[in-house]
């Protein structure tokens, strides 16, 4: 669990709480003491992800729409801190769907950063993309360096960053940029038809079904396990370091491996429960459209002007994200 200071009549708001980023952010924040408003919809946040949240006195949800800005004013009435999980992820679902993608993700944060200036919230930390990056050539990924993007999705969150960074330049507020590579760990969902590829695989080697690999396995990612995630929105709300204010940072491990790699480090770890998922073999499929071959993060900046320290590389994240989808989903 991060170790958060803040003062505890500070209210912090939550968008997308339910989901699986915002509900653990949600957790840790109840956890050290502080005022949690949790903002949802549930179009893809669960309720059970929030439910033992209930009975503590300082968890409030709001069930609302960001794409509704009354609704986003009286999320945000009162509060001092917001950290924006609320959007809709994937980027097969907005290539099939562009059109509520945008309205989700552009318009939805647009109403968020209004009703985030009409409130005086103090800063405004948000859930931006790696997928910005695009057709970037350049490894490991630097924040200053991007291409052009391969997806309604990818478009949709670069859009993001200039609003926050207009909405800084014009009307003063703060806000502050995470770009996710590739976050999993307890609590992701690992059904539907958009489901991340480590629950996915996880429960397919479950079901003793073999894990389906879009390609021949080579494309490799920088998968980053929740509580790094959890570790850089704190810190991001918290800095008082002006020079680490209204700009955007990898949140990463550092580290990548290829997916090949990933079903071999699965079947071992899930193979300590049940060894009969150790002979399972992985089937290979079509590329998706708009999927980036090779993803590397730099956290270089992350690490200088936030203090970033993740403490949880790829195998360690596994190991306990495999004990808790065995502990709960079996």
């Amino acid at each position: 669990m991060q170790e958060i200071h803040l003062n505890p009549d500070h209210n912090i708001l939550v968008t997308g709480g339910a989901g699986f980023i915002g509900s653990n952010l949600c957790e840790t924040l109840l956890e050290n003491g502080n005022k949690v408003r949790c903002f949802d919809n549930f179009s893809t946040g669960k309720r059970e992800n929030i439910a033992p949240f209930f009975f503590n006195k300082n968890f409030k949800l709001i069930e609302g729409d960001i794409r509704n800005l009354e609704n986003c004013h009286k999320a945000c009435e009162g509060v001092d801190y917001i950290l924006h999980q609320a959007a809709l992820g994937s980027v097969p679902r907005s290539i099939n769907d562009p059109i509520t993608s945008n309205a989700v993700n552009v318009s939805g944060f647009l109403n968020m950063l209004v009703a985030a200036r009409d409130a005086n919230v103090k800063r405004f930390t948000y859930a931006a993309s790696s997928s910005t990056y695009g057709d970037s050539k350049n490894m490991p990924k630097v924040e200053e360096v991007i291409g052009k993007p391969l997806s309604p999705y990818a478009i949709t969150k670069y859009v993001n960053e200039l609003y926050a960074d207009i909405f800084n330049k014009v009307y003063g507020l703060e806000t502050i940029g995470l770009r996710y590579f590739n976050v999993f760990g307890r609590r992701q969902d690992p059904n539907g038809a958009y489901a991340a590829v480590i629950p996915k695989f996880v429960m397919q080697l479950m079901r003793h079904e073999s894990p389906v690999i879009n390609g021949d396995g080579s494309f490799s990612r920088d998968f980053t396990y929740i509580e790094n995630v959890i570790e850089m929105n704190v810190k991001s709300m918290l800095t008082k370091n002006t020079d680490a204010i209204n700009t955007v940072y990898n949140v990463a491990y550092g580290e990548r491996i290829d997916l090949n790699k990933l079903i071999s480090l699965l079947k071992e770890y899930l193979g300590e429960f049940d060894s009969k998922i150790k002979t399972i073999n992985a089937t290979y499929g079509q590329v998706r459209k708009g999927d980036v071959p090779h993803s590397l993060a730099s956290i270089e900046k992350a690490k200088k002007l936030l203090g970033y320290d993740p403490q949880f590389d790829i195998k360690v994240g596994l190991k306990e994200a495999v004990k808790w989808y065995w502990g709960n989903l079996k």
